[in-house]
């Protein structure tokens, strides 16, 4: 997703100015995706560049080795009074250099941690989105594999029996008045996206991400908006990713899809989007089973077409419903965002929300959807 070393540097920027500031400061050095994800100052840091042998608990932490990786987590919770919300809370590490500084200093460090927390509050008909930056000195922000740990500050995904190790993890966030701690239990082995875990971003060696995914874990806690603290269940979705590139010179952004439907089976398609609008080839996605199967598909086996788009009042327009199929797996679902503004006006500016999934025979389901890169040329920076 959305990392870089320039964007690592203008986190400290952002870190030491303070918060009366940092909006103003945002929108000044705003940047857009292929900024954030190009190839470019890569020399040092590893590469994904083959299928690679996964061994965990080693691989729940960091890795720096490559520039910069992620672990997020979105979810679709209900209340007993089904009131309806929508998490996501992202855990970025990002490296300033491949080695180490060389100051003797405490606050001294390679890396930039940065973090997004969002509740969509559907009654509430608001989205509340947070963006922190932070440094992994004293403590402040980092991640262990063993016991699995990773925070900024008080926003974490943790591990919370030594005993059953990733089975069992606790996701806690709080910014102001909204605030989610949830309890999830994981109970099935990872999705190895692409081959054997090679998600590739386009044709380009090295334009690729080491990526595996839960696509469903069963989740109950609490959310807070304001003086209200309710009660939810639900599912989420955690995916895991490191690379030191992404993206291609003429690619501008991506959608993404993760979508887990009532019938057991589950759905990830990411569309890498180029200049021009087309979808790359290295587009790709998996439907997964509740028996445990996975079909790994490629770009020629999903058909994505815009239904509806929205205009966001911060200067950009965004697909907002849309028919995603899979004619080889008879599949053909309707997705439509829960509420239409849920984009977040971070340092970059992108789109992620809950969505509704339906289809043919009362096929039913929800998810998140992911959309980067639809800044106009024109937009304020």
């Amino acid at each position: 997703m959305m990392c870089s070393t320039r964007w690592a540097w203008l986190g400290m920027l952002l870190v030491a100015c303070g918060d009366p500031e940092t909006r103003d400061l945002r929108q000044a050095v705003r940047l857009e995706p292929r900024e954030a994800l190009s190839g470019d100052s890569a020399a040092g840091f590893a590469r994904a560049l083959e299928p690679r042998s996964f061994v965990f608990p080693e691989d729940h932490g960091p890795h720096p080795e490559f520039r910069t990786e992620w672990w997020y987590v979105t979810g679709n919770l209900y209340g007993s009074d089904r009131r309806r919300f929508g998490y996501q809370l992202t855990i970025f590490r990002n490296a300033l250099g491949a080695e180490a500084p060389k100051r003797r200093s405490a606050w001294a460090t390679r890396d930039v941690w940065f973090a997004h927390f969002a509740v969509t509050d559907v009654e509430g008909g608001a989205m509340h989105g947070f963006e922190r930056f932070s440094r992994p000195a004293l403590g402040l922000a980092g991640a262990t594999a063993a016991p699995f740990r990773v925070w900024l500050e008080d926003w974490e995904i943790a591990a919370v029996d030594t005993d059953e190790g990733f089975r069992k993890l606790r996701v806690r966030a709080r910014q102001g008045d909204v605030a989610l701690d949830l309890d999830l239990r994981v109970d099935r082995e990872p999705v190895l996206q692409g081959e054997q875990g090679l998600s590739r971003k386009s044709a380009e060696p090295g334009n690729a991400s080491y990526y595996y995914s839960y696509p469903r874990i069963p989740s109950r806690g609490t959310v807070t908006i304001g003086e209200t603290e309710v009660e939810v269940t639900g599912e989420t979705w955690l995916d895991r990713e490191w690379s030191t590139s992404a993206l291609a010179s003429d690619q501008v952004g991506w959608d993404w899809f993760a979508l887990q439907l009532e019938d057991g089976r589950e759905l990830m398609y990411y569309q890498m989007r180029k200049d021009d609008g087309t979808a790359d080839a290295a587009s790709a996605g998996i439907v997964a089973s509740a028996d445990g199967s996975v079909e790994h598909l490629g770009a020629d086996e999903f058909e994505l077409d815009v239904l509806e788009t929205w205009g966001s009042p911060r200067h950009a327009e965004y697909p907002s419903a849309w028919s995603l199929r899979v004619p080889t797996l008879e599949i053909e679902l309707a997705v439509r965002p829960v509420l239409a503004d849920q984009e977040h006006d971070f340092l970059v500016r992108y789109w992620e929300g809950a969505v509704d999934v339906t289809g043919p025979d009362g096929v039913r389901g929800h998810g998140y959807v992911e959309l980067t890169g639809y800044e106009p040329d024109d937009a304020p920076r």
